[in-house]
């Protein structure tokens, strides 16, 4: 797999290209400037959040899961491996932009409905236990 982006500006432009969409083009969904997108893309300038939620919408995705592409926020709750899923399914080139908002709808409609798991109740450790795990 590939390396994680090491920007929001890196994100931005990875799923710019995989829409297959130019930057004017893009700019234009957006509603921004072809230069502020290029800024932004290439990490010079950091968008609003107002811009970055018009960013995701053109992308048919969240502000949030753009941050957290970038590494910027992480799901406190989740592990490693539950945290890979809606990543996987935003960088894979083979899904539509549509696509991928299906797919993460589902993910999300899924972890909405599973139980929260109960916390275990600890019990206390005997002291001549504690060297033997």
């Amino acid at each position: 797999m590939d390396e994680p982006a090491t920007s929001l500006g890196e994100v931005i432009r990875q799923q710019r290209e995989l829409t297959e969409l130019s930057m004017r083009q893009f700019a234009a969904m957006a509603g921004i400037s072809n230069p502020y997108l290029s800024q932004i893309e290439r990490g010079l300038r950091e968008p609003s959040d107002h811009v970055v939620d018009a960013i995701a919408r053109s992308l048919e995705t969240s502000a949030e899961a753009l941050y957290e592409q970038a590494g910027l926020i992480a799901d406190a709750d989740a592990d490693e491996d539950v945290a890979t899923g809606p990543t996987a399914i935003q960088t894979d080139p083979a899904l539509t932009p549509r696509e991928r908002r299906i797919l993460l709808d589902i993910y999300d409609a899924f972890i909405a409905a599973a139980p929260a798991p109960r916390p275990r109740k600890r019990r206390p450790r005997r002291a001549d236990a504690a060297g033997e795990r």
